[in-house]
């Protein structure tokens, strides 16, 4: 369990929903000198949010130990749960299986016409603790439910020390075809104080498992800004994870959550913990190794070689409907957004409620043109894409563009957005500004907006807040204030899933 309480490390979030006062500063100095966004906003991008989910999240809430920073909904089964099980199954892990299952059961679908899913992701918790024959029960009723396409990507976070080579085996069997390593440091006095249930001996045997098994699709989770954490310990970390060739990486910064473990020992930017100059020296020297070593830095936390981005997570950097099952799980459909209970209890009297058909979660289309703005903007500025301008425009009109456009002209100037054209020619700063002289020029010559790697990730949230002045400047709605906070925090994307379910 690692990403409940990882952030990017230019982001701070509460434990409760309580927005950054920082964050708000930010909003506040644009409310009352930016326009509101255009309401006649193109239909087509509200067809868009009601089309049936392709993708599916499964929360497979077991680890051994809950690791010192976690806060996320799991059950601690104990430090010696079995690696491989048959017929002796931990009865807490069949009867959850039993009540996710019938969650996926009773859960409507009501849409025109239905996509099987091309992503499922096993998410957690630690889902390779749960036995192949379980998880194969739960990928059979999601084909039967809502079919699943032959070459969909189907992955799942494994933690070294909680499989072996028949494990790894049958789950590829199964048609798990992708693999999230949480290795998360290669220095056992840094994985102790993290209280992680394995050690360096098993992170090695479980990388070489991964790719004895043939498992080509597979990626690695690394942390920084631990207790102690030295940028020589650090650059070793990523070092080693790069002489391992996963073709995927996500890197994310410690964040101490209140009632962890972490959060009555620590207090962020104090010793032993790194102060924000340091966090950010570790982040800018990811950026430089990852991409030396051929890279693609595709997204803020987020690592791929060519071809290798993660399917699932394009789910939610476009912002496309997908469905969500389990404990704290978090669903988007119709343009809703719904989150189970974090509590088992709760849980169960929720998928007793759905059975009985008094809950629902499928969500109406009575969505808010500014929400979906602000929806679009925030998620695509976390991506090395960008925002796509022209599709913006004609979804919400010239006047917004053009006013977001003049929000970001000081940082342009100062390197931290980065203006291109069609051809992905990044455009300097006077040939910015004299596009602006014009707010019909705007379309003619640009293409896209984005965020320069590593300093404007380094900035933004307050490249992102900026944005949100501009879409909703005098009516900040809960839900507007609820979608800023949740993007500014999904804190990776390999396994952005935790995350999305985390704090929905």
């Amino acid at each position: 369990m690692l990403k409940s309480s990882l952030t990017p490390i230019f982001s701070t979030f509460p434990a409760k929903p309580n927005y950054p006062r920082l964050l708000f500063r930010a909003i506040n100095a644009n409310l009352n000198t930016a326009p509101t966004v255009r309401q006649n906003a193109s239909p087509n991008i509200f067809t868009t949010t009601q089309l049936a989910p392709t993708s599916a999240y499964i929360h497979l809430p077991f680890c051994r130990k809950r690791c010192y920073y976690c806060d996320f909904p799991i059950v601690a089964l104990g430090s010696h749960s079995p690696t491989q099980t048959n017929d002796d199954d931990d009865p807490r892990i069949s009867n959850y299986i039993q009540l996710l299952l019938r969650e996926i059961n009773a859960s409507k679908v009501n849409f025109k016409s239905h996509q099987p899913l091309e992503t499922v992701f096993f998410g957690g918790g630690t889902p390779s603790l749960v036995p192949p024959r379980l998880v194969s029960s739960i990928l059979d009723l999601l084909r039967v439910k809502f079919g699943v396409t032959s070459d969909a990507e189907i992955s799942m976070e494994m933690d070294p020390g909680t499989f072996d080579f028949r494990k790894m085996d049958d789950l590829m069997a199964l048609g798990v075809n992708r693999v999230s390593l949480g290795v998360q440091a290669f220095q056992e006095e840094l994985l102790k104080a993290c209280g992680r249930a394995h050690g360096v001996k098993e992170v090695y045997e479980a990388i070489e498992m991964v790719k004895s098994c043939g498992v080509e699709n597979w990626s690695s989770d690394l942390i920084s800004s631990l207790p102690n954490q030295t940028p020589q310990m650090w650059e070793e970390s990523l070092r080693l994870i790069i002489e391992a060739q996963p073709n995927h990486v996500s890197v994310y910064d410690l964040q101490v959550e209140q009632g962890t473990k972490f959060g009555t020992l620590y207090t962020p930017g104090e010793f032993p913990l790194p102060s924000d100059v340091q966090s950010a020296g570790f982040y800018r020297m990811a950026s430089r190794m990852l991409s030396d070593a051929g890279y693609n830095h595709y997204e803020i936390s987020s690592y791929c070689r060519d071809g290798f981005e993660c399917k699932h997570n394009f789910t939610y950097w476009k912002n496309k409907p997908f469905y969500g099952f389990g404990l704290g799980s978090a669903s988007y459909v119709n343009g809703m957004r719904f989150s189970r209970p974090k509590k088992m209890r709760g849980y169960i009297d929720f998928v007793q409620s759905l059975e009985n058909g008094t809950a629902d979660y499928t969500g109406d289309t009575n969505m808010d043109v500014r929400d979906l703005a602000s929806d679009v903007v925030m998620l695509s500025l976390r991506t090395a894409r960008g925002l796509d301008l022209k599709s913006f425009r004609c979804a919400f009109g010239n006047s917004f563009v053009a006013s977001l456009c003049e929000a970001y002209k000081p940082y342009v100037e100062s390197g931290h957005v980065l203006c291109l054209n069609e051809q992905r020619t990044v455009l300097t700063a006077d040939e910015y500004n004299a596009i602006l002289l014009d707010e019909n020029n705007i379309g003619q010559g640009l293409a896209y907006i984005r965020l320069s790697d590593p300093d404007g990730f380094l900035l933004s949230n307050e490249l992102i807040s900026t944005a949100f002045g501009v879409i909703s400047p005098r009516s900040l709605s809960f839900k507007c204030q609820l979608l800023l906070w949740f993007v500014l925090h999904l804190g990776y994307c390999c396994n952005i899933d935790r995350l999305v379910n985390r704090r929905l």
